[in-house]
């Protein structure tokens, strides 16, 4: 079997880590007390709440590699943008519709990730 474009997985597939084992490796060996951590640092990055759309109750039930995805998009969304508010306001200038009210009431309605999501493809667009 050759290991070429259409033989075996590349090395970067194989090794791979998986999300328990980042979540390990970044907070502790310990699964459950590593996975609290890792909610903890997601509640403390949504604050009082205003960086998500969603309560913060049910965390422990999520999987970890949704978890290490809501902390990547928060962090990204406080260092980049300062806040929900402030991405809502990139974009809206961005699809040049600053004044439509509506637009900007459907985008509050967004998640955080997807408002994310939409701001880089707009910003993609526009380049």
């Amino acid at each position: 079997m050759s290991a070429g474009a259409g033989g075996l997985h590349s090395i970067e597939n194989i090794m791979k880590k998986s999300p328990l084992e980042i979540v390990k490796e970044r907070f502790g060996e310990d699964r459950k007390a590593a996975k609290a951590k890792l909610v903890e640092a997601v509640k403390s990055l949504a604050g009082d709440g205003e960086l998500l759309d969603r309560s913060l109750d049910n965390l422990e039930r999520v999987s970890n590699r949704k978890l290490l995805r809501l902390e990547s998009v928060l962090k990204t969304v406080k260092d980049e943008f300062g806040g929900r508010a402030s991405l809502v306001q990139k974009i809206l200038e961005a699809e040049k519709r600053v004044k439509d009210e509506g637009y900007k009431t459907r985008l509050e309605r967004f998640s955080t990730p997807r408002l994310l999501d939409h701001y880089r493809a707009v910003a993609k667009r526009a380049s």
